[in-house]
């Protein structure tokens, strides 16, 4: 029940403690863009269950808000063995965090609440930058079986896609 600043200036309203995590990223991500203005930004996190009970553990979300660099984005996954699948930002995901006495809530709510987008409609209330790019890796996160590239436990994923990425800008 709480309603706390972002360093944004938004306000939000506090309904789930458990999330916090997003609360501390779109900070992150709102003093990239206020202090270094880039023309990109790329962000990952093990930000939700509810993605991993959408995409197990065999690909990460990706959402974000300009297709060709969500495309760049997936090729780079494919390239590395690090598949992500797209999920949709459409404008009625925003209104499920409207806020009712503050900008945004912390959650969607509703028992139709699709929680990993409403998490990633949280984080783009706080960017500005044309082209976004946000990984919910929490399904990915953690081998439970070994694969030739991959021992089993921590995976370290996404680490090869911000390589090819960084890679494939540079060329």
């Amino acid at each position: 029940g709480d309603i706390v600043s972002a360093y944004s200036g938004k306000t939000i309203e506090i309904l789930n403690t458990d999330a916090e995590g997003r609360l501390v990223l779109a900070d992150a991500l709102a003093y990239v863009e206020d202090k270094y203005s880039p023309d990109a930004i790329f962000d990952l996190a093990t930000l939700t269950g509810a993605c991993v009970v959408a995409m197990g553990d065999v690909a990460a979300g990706l959402f974000g808000h300009d297709d060709s660099f969500l495309k760049f984005v997936q090729e780079a996954g494919e390239q590395t063995a690090e598949r992500v699948w797209p999920l949709p930002l459409w404008p009625e995901y925003t209104e499920k965090i409207k806020g009712d006495y503050a900008d945004i809530k912390n959650i969607g709510t509703g028992a139709d609440n699709p929680g990993a987008i409403t998490a990633a409609a949280f984080l783009k209330e706080f960017i500005k930058a044309k082209k976004w790019a946000h990984l919910d890796i929490a399904g990915t996160a953690w081998a439970e079986e070994a694969k030739p590239y991959l021992p089993k436990g921590p995976s370290g994923v996404a680490v090869r896609t911000l390589a090819e990425l960084a890679l494939s800008l540079g060329r």
